[in-house]
């Protein structure tokens, strides 16, 4: 990692196996720091919408041209610019990707035009059953006044002006508060993308939100939460709750735990919910960490008559991870596939620098892979069952069920 001039960060993993590169721009634009609801996301879309130089259909015809890919998007902690090209062509697309990024224009009919296809999309979304009841379950553990717990509002989205996008630019995309990422075949190339990002300076405006209070502690007791979907037969459950961060000691053995219980095909879910009870196609259990805070998610979709059954047996997993001792059989399973996939996550460039991003962007130490390998081949069954009675307790977890308009009592 080197500092440029302008005081963004450069950071680069080279592999010449193929002659393709990916650059990324990041941010810290998300949801997290917007001072008006959906700001960050019209801000991010807005920027391929055309520039003091170029026009969107311009922007978009160049970047055919040279058979590259370039979008830019807001998460809930940072935007991304992200450029995908040939090697060979990317000192050319470079101008393009700083005017971007630097002299967005926000031109009044495309706007207009981002705002309504947005808006649309999201009114499509919200006749699905699977993004009402994520959205709910949000809601339920960050609070609807939370940026991570926030629905989409979309009189307030409507209401969002080219002014106040170029305000929330100004403030949020300096290139002096830039994580650059460049990878692949780049080794030639990294003092062009230094002087491109390093020679453009621009005065920091101020901050733009606090996200020190993005995921602050929700204190609630564990929630039943019906959502009603008329005429709809499918129910989409989410259940889970605020995990511990990836600093956390026990993180990687949680990592484990969660595995057994269902993160992978032969997960205690599936086999129970999916090939005994005949449930649903898929079940999963997974934790998904932001930059300030983690949450455990379990979630499927079922037919609306079977979503209280679904909820006991999967209570009745937590409950069996709680009271028995995993088998050794099964457990060595689980560990030889979560080495095994972590290794092929690993086999091109473009996925190591996404393994050093979360490194980067959740402020872990540099040893946390070689730790997270020790951790899993050394944890032993005792040990999970001792994790799952202090964090997979029933009574903790926030439960979401979207779909028919019957009620739905937990056990």
């Amino acid at each position: 990692m080197s500092v440029l001039p302008s005081g963004a960060r450069l950071h680069v993993l080279a592999n010449a196996a193929q002659p393709v590169v990916r650059l990324q721009a990041v941010f810290r634009a998300g949801k997290t720091v917007e001072p008006r609801p959906g700001l960050a996301m019209l801000t991010a879309r807005m920027l391929l919408e055309g520039t003091t130089t170029r026009s969107a259909r311009q922007i978009a015809d160049e970047v055919a041209f040279y058979g590259a890919s370039l979008e830019c998007d807001a998460g809930l902690d940072r935007s991304t610019l992200t450029l995908y090209c040939l090697t060979r062509h990317l000192p050319t697309l470079l101008p393009l990707v700083t005017d971007v990024l630097a002299n967005p224009a926000f031109p009044a009919d495309e706007l207009a035009q981002l705002k309504k296809r947005t808006t649309q999309n999201v009114r499509v979304e919200r006749q699905k059953t699977s993004y009402l009841a994520s959205e709910r379950f949000n809601e339920l553990l960050f609070g609807a006044d939370k940026p991570y717990g926030r629905p989409f509002d979309s009189p307030a989205f409507e209401a969002l002006t080219a002014e106040e996008a170029r305000d929330f630019h100004h403030a949020a995309y300096s290139f002096g508060n830039a994580e650059i990422f460049l990878c692949g075949d780049v080794a030639e190339l990294q003092p062009l993308v230094a002087e491109a990002f390093g020679t453009t300076t621009r005065e920091t405006a101020l901050e733009t939100g606090s996200d020190a209070e993005a995921a602050r502690d929700f204190e609630r007791e564990a929630l039943t939460v019906q959502v009603p979907v008329p005429g709809s037969l499918q129910a989409s459950l989410r259940l889970g709750r605020r995990w511990p961060m990836p600093h956390h000691t026990d993180t990687h053995r949680l990592q484990l735990l969660v595995k057994v219980l269902g993160g992978y095909f032969g997960s205690r879910l599936m086999k129970n919910i999916r090939e005994d009870k005949g449930l649903t196609y898929g079940i999963y259990a997974s934790v998904q960490p932001r930059e300030h805070a983690a949450v455990l998610v379990i979630g499927t979709d079922v037919n609306g008559e079977s979503a209280e059954l679904a909820i006991r047996e999967i209570n009745l997993e937590l409950r069996r991870l709680q009271e028995e001792l995993i088998p050794a059989e099964e457990l060595t399973t689980v560990k030889n596939y979560i080495l095994g996939k972590f290794a092929n996550e690993l086999s091109t460039v473009f996925e190591q620098c996404d393994k050093y991003k979360t490194l980067v962007f959740l402020g872990l130490p540099a040893d946390y892979y070689d730790r997270y390998v020790h951790d899993i081949e050394h944890t032993d069954a005792e040990t999970l069952r001792e994790l799952a009675q202090q964090y997979l307790s029933p009574d903790e977890m926030q439960t979401v069920v979207a779909g028919p308009e019957t009620t739905v009592l937990a056990e």
